[in-house]
């Protein structure tokens, strides 16, 4: 699966802490199982439409 976070937005979020290089990896594997998450969410409510409640 393609890259979900931005690196760069990651790095000026944690503007004065250093960002080890596989932290970006458990970041994506983060984010991407909670889209996943949503997304099931969404469908056992009959809906297509991830929305914020879903989170």
């Amino acid at each position: 699966m393609a890259d979900l976070i931005v690196k760069a937005a990651v790095k000026e979020t944690l503007d004065d802490m250093n960002v080890a290089s596989d932290f970006y990896d458990a970041l994506d594997g983060e984010v991407e199982e909670l889209l996943e998450d949503a997304a099931d969410r969404a469908q056992a409510n009959d809906r297509k439409t991830v929305q914020p409640r879903d989170l």
